[in-house]
């Protein structure tokens, strides 16, 4: 039983005219207005001690992520390892929320993250097209929940999406859901290719309605990937469907976010929108390679004063 059916909005999915009405019938999203609005809180400073709990806030929302053809065991297992222990000289910086490698490499990172709170996760059915028939979609997923994945990244169906065929979005992310079993499921939306801000908003309930524990912007093989606008109205869309349901659902802005300052920046637009009980890894995200990298140096800086060079930590 999905949790849509559980919810007080369990009648909309009952049909695609129904379903169309509803998410056509959701507040258009004012353009000028939110990127105003990400703007003015991209300019916020934070003071030295609240800048050091945020970079390690940061640390452990990192979704420490390796998506690259030539990927081998050696380096999934390297990459576990710094999940771990991000600053092997540091033993009290926290580890990453997750490692996240294609299906084929969940038993390398299962293994290396037997002993740890760091989680598995996979990208799955058919990342990052989403172009494969459903059967093989949901094999894909139940093969890398057996091997060990804790999370499943998704991509969702974005031509069904944007021919309007809603309904087959939806029950497509509710098999995968199912299939999941115990593992948690992050459906991305791949917001680079749904051209409005109107489209990511019903994109994001769409996938809530069906069951998604998390909302994730994007891919990171499509730009543009992750933006502050574009958070921000999914943060929106989070914190309406929780007063609407009761059910909190996360958000993981993934692609093109490196720097620790840009990492701040998103901590301060969760704060502004969703509020303070989405700032834990179990309800926002970071989907990254390079950024732990900077929160490491900025840890450093913060905590001895000067930075460690560039060479300090190993590259990602």
């Amino acid at each position: 039983m999905t949790a849509l059916v559980e919810s007080p909005l369990a009648d909309v999915a009952r049909s695609d005219a129904a379903l169309r009405a509803f998410l056509h019938g959701l507040p258009g999203v004012d353009q000028v207005g939110a990127e105003q609005r990400a703007a003015v809180l991209g300019t916020r400073s934070i003071k030295t001690t609240a800048k050091q709990w945020a970079i390690d806030l940061a640390i452990r929302m990192v979704d420490l992520t390796t998506l690259e053809g030539a990927d081998t065991p050696g380096k999934v297992r390297a990459l576990c390892a710094k999940a771990q222990r991000p600053d092997p000289a540091d033993g009290s910086c926290p580890a990453v929320a997750a490692v996240c490698v294609y299906p084929s490499l969940v038993p390398v990172a299962a293994a290396a993250l037997a002993n740890s709170a760091v989680r598995v996760a996979s990208v799955a059915t058919a990342f990052p097209s989403g172009q494969a028939p459903l059967a093989v979609r949901l094999e894909e997923v139940g093969a890398a929940v057996a091997a060990g994945a804790d999370e499943v990244d998704m991509v969702i169906n974005r031509g069904a999406f944007l021919s309007g065929r809603y309904l087959e979005v939806f029950e497509e992310i509710q098999a995968v859901k199912q299939a999941c079993g115990a593992a948690h499921l992050k459906v991305i939306l791949e917001t680079g290719e749904l051209a409005t801000y109107d489209n990511v908003r019903r994109a994001s309930w769409l996938a809530m309605l069906a069951g998604g524990d998390f909302i994730k912007t994007s891919t990171g093989k499509v730009q543009p990937a992750a933006t502050a606008p574009v958070t921000l109205v999914m943060l929106e869309a989070v914190r309406d469907f929780h007063a609407a349901t009761g059910r909190r659902v996360g958000v993981k802005p993934a692609g093109g976010i490196r720097t620790a300052k840009d990492a701040i920046k998103y901590l301060v637009l969760v704060n502004e929108t969703a509020g303070e009980e989405w700032l834990t890894p179990d309800l926002f995200r970071i989907g990254a390679s390079t950024l732990l990298n900077d929160l490491l140096m900025q840890r450093t800086k913060a905590r001895t004063g000067h930075y460690s060079g560039p060479d300090y930590f190993t590259l990602d």
